[in-house]
């Protein structure tokens, strides 16, 4: 619907016809009331709003919220001002600045429905509501009296029932937002706008509704608009990709391994796919830290009641722990996540195909070709590779890497697997650090260059936060380990000498004994207490590098160089064909390494940019620095036949 509104004042139109009908309902003289069984967002919200009630059924697939900001824009029929009314500034401005999805219980505690039934009794009890509307009735004194004790009424009395109160509150919440957006997003700040705007005391009656038309309009042809939509419609888009034929589906998993990432793995497969897990470690301690791991995830939950002390017995029952492999002759899918060790890995392959040689044997690897392990089995064509992040029940991408025997049924299956555990999942060739720790490797690379050439490391890593990332990218080696990092470099390094040659930094801080956090021995110090959340940088790394510090003019361009270094290797992955389409480019480099969702990925960044300019930057980098910076031949052809990665 987005892409055909090509002008804002189309848009605009578009969001005054939906306030337009949202106040008919809300105007009628009959009751209306909404009955609310599965998810009701955005849109389905807003119409909600219009009622006059809303009842909701208790099914745990019930949410509701208004996530239009996480698609760059804001609610565009009425619902900024509707659930102002309903709920209070604080909370309307909470789901609308973050998007959150409410259960029914925290949305009845909020006041956003007015009642909750099982899902047999929802049209009944609308019905009821009708009759409780056609024949109202005063509220009893017991009931006022209750609200004015409540620590909610008295809030509201002093934040929003009073101009200074909600001059108070607006400025709070714009400066809590750009700290977290860092005016990289312009959609929070206009919702903030908007709802303000009906509270000014000389603002007419639909001056809200006027505010949030115009935002509306205009943020929908905003480029970061353009980009989180297009990254929508591309990862729903990916849900529905086939792959060979459809299989049945999994019910028993097993794990080799159970650290950070196995007992990840196991985590999400009992947690959101429900199939029966069994994982292996070599001892005892292991298999207790893999268990203690899946306590650690239920914990905040059962904390919050999203969980029932049920569900996590339920959940334990499914997790059964073992030092053999007994237990694994039922598996449909095995997964591995042991050490970057190639001969453990070709072990625990060859023990796999003995206790159950019709299993999909998946590796975790982050590194090592996929075809490389297959080497050594019988059944080559069950041998694919399942890339997950870490934390893997948070970060939302699943690699999945294919040799050419990897048969199609292996695929299909291991994607409706991912997809079972909540994954956003995308397939790509084998091949040297497949497609995104290929293109993580010069990231980091140009970042360990720039640290050479004097600039500091705290200031490399706030050009990247201010660009978008999460994290800047030595954050992100202290975090990931430099002792890993080293592990996949020199391979990279092999396959792609002219492009990623190990920086010598990254080389004396590994044989100094540094891994990062895990050893509190990184770019970081973790001896002493951070100051306003940033911890220290530990200095010692300048005089072990023998690097004498400049002073940063311009911190965009620290951060360029880095992002030009992801997008020319992802441009090089797809024209080799280890990735099959700009699309999954841009997804894997979103959802697996926090590229700056705004800009899109990689490829819609070129397409946002221009090719034109983008080539004209990497070539100036390849005169300036070096060889490793020289264009993608299919970059160049884009520049010189003016033509995108995507259509629009």
């Amino acid at each position: 619907m987005f892409d055909q509104l090509d002008s804002v004042e189309e848009a605009c139109r578009v969001s005054a016809k939906a306030q337009e009908v949202f106040a008919q309902i809300e105007t009628l003289s009959l009751p209306v009331v909404a009955a609310i069984d599965g998810t009701c967002l955005g849109g389905g919200l807003e119409l909600a709003l219009a009622c006059q009630a809303r009842v909701c059924s208790d099914s745990p697939k019930t949410r509701l919220g208004l996530p239009e900001v996480q698609l760059g824009i804001l609610p565009g029929g009425g619902g900024t001002q509707r659930l102002t009314r309903q709920v209070g500034i604080r909370r309307a401005l909470d789901l609308m600045l973050t998007g959150r999805q409410l259960r029914c219980k925290q949305a009845l505690k909020m006041g956003l429905i007015d009642e909750i039934v099982p899902s047999a009794h929802l049209i009944t009890a609308a019905k009821r509501w009708i009759e409780r509307l056609n024949h109202p009735q005063k509220p009893s004194w017991s009931k006022k009296a209750k609200s004015y004790l409540s620590s909610d009424y008295w809030i509201d009395l002093a934040l929003e029932k009073n101009p200074y109160g909600r001059r108070f509150l607006f400025t709070q919440a714009r400066d809590k937002t750009l700290a977290k957006t860092k005016g990289l997003f312009p959609a929070p700040e206009r919702i903030i706008d908007v709802v303000e705007t009906a509270f000014e005391s000389d603002a007419p009656v639909n001056a809200g509704y006027e505010a949030e038309k115009t935002a509306f309009g205009q943020l929908i042809h905003s480029p970061q608009s353009r980009a989180l939509v297009g990254l929508f419609r591309h990862s729903t888009a990916l849900k529905k990709a086939t792959y060979g034929n459809k299989q049945p589906a999994v019910t028993n998993v097993g794990v080799l391994g159970a650290g950070l990432m196995g007992a990840g793995i196991a985590y999400v497969s009992v947690a959101n796919a429900k199939v029966r897990v069994r994982l292996k470690d070599r001892d005892e301690q292991g298999l207790a830290a893999g268990i203690r791991y899946q306590w650690n995830c239920l914990k905040p939950k059962l904390k919050r009641r999203f969980i029932s002390p049920l569900d996590v017995e339920k959940h334990m029952a499914m997790l059964t722990p073992t030092t053999d492999y007994s237990g694994f002759a039922s598996a449909d899918i095995v997964i591995e996540a042991v050490f970057e060790d190639l001969e453990l890995k070709h072990q625990m392959l060859k023990d796999i195909e003995q206790v159950n040689p019709n299993a999909i044997f998946a590796s975790n690897t982050s590194s090592i070709p996929i075809s490389r392990i297959a080497e050594k089995a019988t059944n080559p064509q069950n041998v694919v590779g399942m890339h997950y992040f870490s934390p893997v029940e948070k970060m939302p991408l699943l690699e999945i890497i294919t040799t050419e025997h990897t048969s199609p049924e292996v695929v299909q299956r291991c994607v409706d697997f991912g997809h079972q555990q909540g994954k956003v999942v995308i397939v790509v060739n084998d091949g040297p650090g497949f497609y995104t720790s290929r293109i993580l490797v010069p990231y980091l690379n140009e970042a360990a260059n720039l640290l050479l050439e004097g600039y500091p490391i705290d200031d490399i890593d706030h050009a990247l936060v201010e660009c978008g990332f999460p994290v800047g990218p030595f954050a992100l080696l202290d975090e990931v380990g430099i002792d890993v990092a080293m592990k996949i470099a020199p391979i990279m390094e092999q396959a792609f000498p002219e492009r990623m040659q190990v920086c010598s930094a990254l080389v004396k801080l590994a044989e100094d004994g540094r891994k990062g956090r895990k050893n509190k021995r990184g770019f970081y110090r973790y001896d002493v207490k951070p100051k306003k959340g940033q911890k220290p940088v530990d200095e010692s790394i300048y005089k072990l590098l023998n690097v004498e510090l400049r002073h940063v003019k311009d911190r965009s361009k620290l951060a360029q160089r880095c992002i030009l270094a992801m997008i020319n290797e992802a441009i090089y992955c797809l024209e080799d064909g280890t990735l099959s389409s700009a699309t999954d480019g841009d997804i894997g480099a979103v959802f697996g390494l926090g590229f700056p969702p705004g800009k899109g990925g990689p490829f819609k960044y070129v397409d946002i940019k221009g090719a034109r300019q983008v080539v004209e930057a990497l070539e100036q980098l390849s005169e300036e620095v070096g060889p490793r910076f020289t264009p993608a031949q299919r970059l160049l052809t884009h520049y010189q036949r003016n033509q995108r990665f995507y259509g629009r």
